[in-house]
């Protein structure tokens, strides 16, 4: 429920958000970060969201004056597969604000998630009281163990799947685990997740026991096609595919052939279980099992896979809304990564990561541009060169990074001559008068060319890794001067400026933390090993190929931040 309180809070960009259970008034979802400790939410919001049981509809409001603090209020009420209340998905701001159409779709389509994940609970409870009752009727049935163990797999399986699939992180996960679940008991040889998508059926493979060679499937077919498993989308209901000696029953959901999909086509199986998975306002696509041997679904076996196909539908309906949420976040991220300009007598590569955990997106960049003439000068070819990171790891994250990256842009272009000081010295007074939160840190350079192939290298650090610079005899040296960091709270103070003259045949490296930083291993071993790792590059490599390698032998296996790398060279003759 916390996930839900906090995936709101930064949706809709507001401060506090909660899940209330009913009974109302019970703030089970409040989130520690939002409310001062050992303290209850604010009454007045507690009242709106009991306002928003009682009624059952979605309530978006702002209130001012009358004695009370002025605060928004939006709340949407979690309903059950009946209809019933569960509970209230809301959030507050301290400031009174209008709620736009996009924002208010967002809570409910927020809320339909939670609620998808409130009636999994409820499920869980289920599945524990049906593995009670299989408990006790081992202890009165003596004569029936073979029967009773059974139940009593099947029990544990329910209350397994209800528990492994309420914490799916994205489709993968959700066909890895169903395929983990029902490998103990059920033991098919294949199982198969196909979703529908534009009136197409997308299969997502996946065999369950290592020794089954992995046939492909067409990329999609239709939803019309006479495939058994398009029969059981279209129909709603479970359809079974038994081979000719099956022992399987003759139901009307019953035909005969080994095939149910396209991905069974050229495997020896025998017999198959098609089940929808039916979401919230359809069927999102089918769960397809498959034995290698004649395989008996009697009407308990029905059951389990009915309920198991339940919670995999709740599971893919809750990943599919938040990979379409982490997707349009990705997309705004690596929209504003730019793609490295023409720079004669100069080498540019760059490498962007993103963390290892889809649903974290931040603010890391990096950037290059052409600098203006400076008026009187006939110098040409001066770049900016900018690596930088943006405290935190969501979409206001990645939304502030471009405004930031704009900002210093434009900096640089209203102050021509001036060096990168001064463009971090103005981004900084813009971000303050602006009252723009934005933190982080961030290396700005400016590189100019010089006589017999040099460049001048200018730069000013606010608070970053400090770049290295592996100059033409194959030492490494480390560019540590610097000054704080960027921060909003922070009074502008002048910054300072470090400069070098770059002979051909010298590469400067710049990156991110992420690169340096895993949990458990100390940063300065890391960047030794950077050191190193450069510094024992082989002459002449490519560049994007030495930022791949630096990436693959330093880079965390789980990153847990996005990572950049950004490298400028001056070829040698």
């Amino acid at each position: 429920m916390n996930r839900f309180a906090r995936l709101a809070t930064r949706v809709l960009a507001v401060p506090l958000g909660l899940v209330c259970l009913e009974p109302a008034g019970e703030a089970a979802g409040v989130l520690p970060e939002c409310w001062p400790p050992e303290t209850r939410p604010d009454p007045a919001v507690l009242e709106c969201c009991r306002r928003v049981a009682e009624d059952g509809r979605p309530l978006f409001l702002s209130r001012a004056g009358d004695g009370t603090a002025a605060f928004s209020f939006a709340g949407v009420p979690l309903v059950g597969s009946s209809g019933e209340l569960l509970g209230v998905l809301a959030v507050m701001d301290g400031d009174l604000r209008v709620w736009s159409e996009d924002e208010v779709q967002d809570l409910s389509d927020l809320a339909a998630a939670c609620s998808a994940q409130a009636r999994m609970r409820v499920r869980s409870e289920i599945g524990r009281q049906a593995r009670e009752a299989a408990e006790d009727a081992a202890v009165a049935a003596e004569g029936e163990t073979t029967r009773v163990h059974e139940l009593l797999n099947r029990s544990e399986l329910l209350l397994q799947a209800s528990e492994d699939l309420a914490d799916t992180r994205g489709l993968d996960d959700v066909r890895q685990r169903v395929g983990d679940l029902v490998s103990g008991d059920l033991k098919p040889a294949r199982v198969d997740l196909l979703l529908v998508r534009q009136g197409m059926l997308h299969p997502v493979l996946s065999p369950v026991d290592g020794d089954v060679p992995h046939v492909s499937a067409p990329e999609q077919f239709a939803l019309g096609s006479p495939w058994p498993v398009a029969r059981a989308v279209r129909e709603n209901r479970m359809v079974v595919v038994a081979g000719p000696q099956s022992a399987a029953d003759t139901a009307s959901d019953t035909v005969r052939g080994t095939m149910a999909s396209p991905g069974f086509d050229a495997l020896n199986l025998h017999t198959a279980a098609c089940l929808p998975l039916r979401g919230t306002h359809g069927v999102l696509g089918a769960l397809v099992l498959g034995w290698d041997t004649p395989h008996e679904i009697d009407l308990d076996e029905r059951a389990v896979l009915t309920t198991l196909a339940g919670y995999t539908a709740q599971a893919v309906e809750r990943a599919l809304h938040l990979d379409d949420r982490v997707t349009a976040a990705s997309q705004l991220q690596r929209a504003m990564l730019t793609d490295l300009p023409d720079a004669p007598g100069l080498e540019l590569a760059a490498l962007y990561r993103p963390a290892a955990r889809d649903d974290m997106v931040g603010g890391d960049w990096y950037d290059a541009y052409p600098l203006p003439r400076v008026p009187g000068s006939g110098a040409t070819g001066a770049l900016a060169l900018t690596v930088g990171d943006i405290t935190g790891h969501d979409m206001r994250a990645a939304a502030l990074m471009g405004q930031v990256r704009s900002m210093l842009r434009q900096a640089d272009h209203d102050h021509p001559g001036e060096g990168p000081e001064q463009a971090l010295g103005a981004l900084e007074r813009a971000c303050r008068r602006l009252d723009l939160p934005a933190s982080g840190t961030a290396v700005h350079a400016h590189i100019r060319p010089e006589a017999e192939g040099h460049w001048q290298l200018r730069w000013s650090n606010a608070g970053h890794p400090s770049p290295l610079l592996l100059t033409p005899d194959g030492a490494v040296e480390s560019l540590t001067q610097h000054d704080v960091l960027l921060h909003h709270a922070l009074p502008p103070r002048p910054r300072t400026c470090g400069s070098r003259s770059l002979p051909p045949g010298s590469t400067l490296l710049l990156y991110t933390d992420g690169l340096v930083e895993e949990r458990g291993a100390d940063i300065d071993e890391n960047v030794e090993r950077l050191t190193q790792e450069l510094a024992a590059a082989p002459p002449g490599i490519r560049l994007h190929a030495l930022l791949r390698s630096l990436l693959d032998t330093i880079g965390p296996r789980e990153a847990q931040d996005d990572t950049v790398l950004f490298a400028v060279r001056v070829p040698a003759p």
